[in-house]
């Protein structure tokens, strides 16, 4: 049985020099990182964190879905425990996201190698194919992977065959890639915070509570055009105005229901879209987040009973089309209070949150046990050039992560 020796830790520097060097990698003029999925710069990223993981001891191989698995053996037949997340980035995105999660995940198992250590399980590093796209990487591990190809067409036309080739995967036997609690015992990834509670609350690390879920809608609305001069205000059928109503009813639900959901309209068309005209026609999207279901859809129903009476008020038509849903995915109970115990042996500060955004572990999360590291991110930035989080912040998440997995190790069977 391993010890959970204080002076196990990982190298920060080496951490820090190879989130450098990886981020060289599609690097942009202004500071920022540009590494799509599938393209040259992704296909040259998993060359270099391929070496790193073989230089940890681990073998590595491509499944059909494009994800790349390092595993380093352990000494017995059990299920494994996995970390990882996505080395692809956003066209301007910034060098942690995701990033931080796969290269500490290649650290743990190095720290294992240079001490001459074997968990008891398989221990694997993922490296999801895609995540800031279609998410068939881990979809595919998941088993809930679209199988209309026409779903995953690249904007510039390319087709999932010719990307997944492209990266050692093979569409039409992209069922292989399917796991089970039986192959995965659990999966922890540590990711950024990509928002700003832990620097708010100055704390340093994050225990994810579970990954919310989200629905997302079209509404459209339909008025009267008329000529705004000679339209008398009690004559109007304004679409904006019944769209203002229930954009403010919408906030109003959000702030005042109990819990911790978020609400944002965040998409506004308006035609005839001229300033003397009523505006006869308005589209707009409604994204609702939460880690309670019941909560998404309580919520649901207050805002179709608002829409109802804002349009028999203004004289309009609302519509609400559901566009999008995904289920929220909670952390496991044991495997958080590892990651608590492992910032109380480590010494560091922490709280619980639940993630607004979505990552790999969500699908992971819904055939095994899954948890949650973040670590801060400055002035809750991410997905941009001016994304930062501090070497020491890094090397506290991936020390966490590490002790974390030593426990899971000890205690699962």
């Amino acid at each position: 049985m391993i010890a959970l020796s204080p002076k196990l830790a990982i190298d920060s520097d080496r951490l820090d020099r190879r989130i450098a060097k990886l981020a060289r990698i599609g690097n942009l003029a202004n500071g920022g990182v540009c590494r799509l999925a599938f393209s040259e710069e992704d296909i040259q990223a998993r060359q270099l964190v391929r070496t790193w993981m073989q230089e940890a001891g681990m073998s590595v191989r491509n499944d059909a879905a494009g994800n790349m698995i390092g595993t380093y053996a352990g000494t017995e037949a059990l299920a494994s425990l996995a970390t990882g997340s996505h080395i692809d980035t956003v066209p301007v995105g910034g060098r942690y996201d995701g990033c931080l999660g796969v290269l500490a995940g290649i650290e743990v198992a190095r720290v294992l190698q240079e001490n001459q250590m074997r968990l008891r399980h398989n221990f694997e590093v993922i490296v999801f194919s895609d995540e800031e796209n279609s998410v068939i990487g881990c979809k595919a591990i998941a088993g809930n992977a679209p199988t209309d190809p026409e779903k995953y067409r690249r904007k510039d036309g390319t087709s999932i065959q010719t990307c997944l080739e492209r990266v050692g995967g093979d569409w039409e036997k992209l069922h292989t890639a399917q796991r089970d609690r039986h192959d995965i015992a659990a999966f922890i990834e540590l990711h950024v915070e990509q928002g700003g509670v832990l620097e708010s609350l100055d704390k340093a690390i994050g225990v994810v509570t579970g990954i919310v879920g989200q629905y997302r809608f079209k509404v459209t609305i339909l008025g009267r055009p008329n000529h705004a001069g000679t339209t008398p205000m009690s004559m109007r059928k304004d679409a904006l105005l019944a769209a203002s109503q229930l954009i403010i009813a919408i906030n109003r639900l959000a702030t005042e229901t109990e819990g911790e959901q978020v609400a944002t309209v965040g998409n506004l068309t308006v035609l005839p879209n001229a300033t003397n005209v009523v505006p006869a026609h308005v589209e707009m999207s409604i994204d609702l987040r939460d880690l309670s279901e019941e909560n998404l859809q309580y919520l649901i129903a207050r805002i179709e009973k608002e829409a109802e009476a804002i349009a028999q008020h203004t004289g309009t038509e609302i519509a609400i089309a559901q566009k999008l849903h995904i289920l929220p995915t909670p952390a496991h109970p044991p495997i958080m209070e590892a990651i608590a115990i492992s910032c109380q042996e480590l010494k560091l500060s922490y709280t619980y949150l639940p993630s607004r955004a979505g990552h790999d572990a969500q699908e992971i999360g819904r055939f095994t046990n899954m948890g949650m590291i973040f670590v801060p991110s400055r002035a809750g930035i991410s997905h941009s050039q001016d994304e930062y989080t501090s070497p020491e912040q890094c090397a506290q998440g991936a020390n966490v992560l590490l002790r974390t997995l030593l426990a899971i190790d000890r205690s699962y069977k």
